[in-house]
């Protein structure tokens, strides 16, 4: 009580002091009106440096940071437009290229190719279901230069087996195709990909169609009625198999070649070490064995397709020699029935004679393992151990395609045998690439990659 008495007169003091207080007079002055402008302070911004090249994919108002700025882009970044995932999806395209290759060698060797008579591209995806469906396809068949010479008694079972064998084939065309080209839309829309890889990505899309065109072009011509008005053997052009082959193992090496070059781009970026390395005279000189080596299994692999076309493999089923000796009679290579006019002799007996066609395929691949064997010793002067492993495995697939060659050759040409050797040859260009892409120089893209 005594508390609150004193607080309520002290309060009760304080109030009366101020209100006998006098108020002082406070004078006006319009200078207390006056605007004072702020001081702008500096923005502070990050400094951009344009961009010098201007294109489609890099426009001029895009800008790129120094890397002495703490905002630059940092090395995990330089990358950010190609995803991880676009070379391994290349290497999986390129895996079923490699099946489909397989697949086809083994059609033409079960002489299946010529089973389906028609191209659909859209209806043909789905086999014959019913009764009627299959005896309708055994009708086109029965009536075919293949069905009327050599099939002539083919059951239904045997039919469908020959079918099926074509079918799959054409099936895992479209599939590849549509496995290659969605993803690219995707790729192309959602990331800002460097040049030229958007371009590459574009023509071996536009190099499966052209594919699927080839193949139909190839297979009409075993359904000419001309086969059947000459009683001839029933089997396509050599030349348009030879095309269709080599557009097949180009394919192939193309979709290979990008994904090699994007991770060797993507490795070389982050370590100059290497790229100093490469440019000394003894990586030179062996990269320009490794380009003749590719080259010279390329132009065997083409002359073995025109063998397989002619079935050049079933006559002088002997090694090394042919005959009485290491070269046919000059009679038996240069045929006069072959030539159409006395400046064609030369070139149509090497394309249309069966032992001009198996003694050409020999010279070549007797000169092509002699430099691929050379390869592991001119690889023990490079500084990359990689390099040197993926030469000695080259030189162990030449031996054993080599092998491989020859044993179909002394065996007549069995399936299986003449299936390994022909996908031996795929593998030994597979071999050349990886080995080609140890020693990669920089590409063009890379220049753009870190613009990125």
């Amino acid at each position: 009580m005594l508390a609150t008495s004193l607080k309520r007169a002290l309060q009760t003091g304080i109030r009366a002091e101020l209100s006998n207080a006098p108020i002082a007079p406070r004078a006006f002055s319009t200078a207390s009106l006056a605007f004072t402008r702020p001081t702008p302070r500096p923005i502070r911004l990050p400094y951009f440096t344009p961009c010098t090249r201007s294109s489609f994919f890099f426009p001029s108002h895009t800008f790129k940071f120094p890397r002495s700025l703490s905002t630059a882009a940092s090395k995990n970044q330089v990358y950010s437009d190609i995803p991880k995932s676009l070379p391994y999806w290349l290497y999986g395209c390129s895996a079923v290229v490699f099946g489909i290759i397989v697949i086809g060698g083994l059609t033409r060797l079960t002489e299946s190719g010529l089973s389906i008579v028609e191209w659909n591209p859209i209806t043909g995806i789905l086999p014959p279901i019913t009764k009627e469906d299959w005896d309708e396809e055994w009708e086109k068949y029965k009536v075919s230069p293949e069905g009327i010479i050599m099939n002539a008694n083919i059951s239904r079972d045997e039919f469908k087996k020959i079918f099926y064998m074509e079918w799959g084939h054409r099936l895992a065309g479209r599939a590849l195709g549509i496995g290659f080209v969605l993803p690219t839309i995707y790729y192309l829309a959602r990331y800002k990909l460097p040049r030229p890889l958007p371009a590459k990505l574009l023509l071996i899309g536009l190099g499966i169609g052209f594919q699927g065109v080839l193949g139909w072009w190839m297979v009409k011509s075993g359904l000419d009625e001309q086969i059947i008005t000459d009683n001839s053997v029933p089997r396509v052009s050599q030349y348009r198999l030879a095309a269709h082959y080599s557009a097949a193992v180009a394919l192939y090496l193309g979709m290979l070649s990008t994904a090699i070059g994007i991770q060797r781009d993507m490795k070389l970026a982050k370590n100059h070490a290497i790229v100093s390395a490469l440019n000394i005279p003894a990586v030179k000189k062996f990269r320009g064995l490794i380009h003749l080596s590719g080259m010279m299994v390329a132009l065997t692999a083409v002359t073995g397709a025109f063998v397989a076309g002619l079935d050049a493999g079933l006559v002088y089923n002997e090694f090394p020699m042919m005959g009485d000796g290491l070269v046919p009679p000059k009679d038996e290579l240069f045929d006069q029935r072959y030539a159409r006019s006395g400046s064609d002799k030369i070139w149509r007996n090497m394309l249309e004679n069966p032992v001009t066609a198996q003694f050409d395929h020999r010279v070549l691949a007797t000169t092509t393992f002699t430099i691929l064997c050379i390869l592991p010793f001119a690889a023990r002067r490079l500084p990359f151990p990689a390099a040197r492993r993926l030469a000695a495995l080259t030189t162990a697939a030449a031996v054993t395609q080599v092998t491989l060659g020859i044993s179909t050759l002394l065996y007549l040409v069995p399936i299986p045998l003449a299936s390994m050797h022909q996908t031996g040859s795929v593998v030994l260009l597979t071999c050349i690439m990886a080995l080609g892409g140890a020693l990669r120089k920089p590409s063009r893209m890379i220049r753009y990659m870190r613009r990125a």
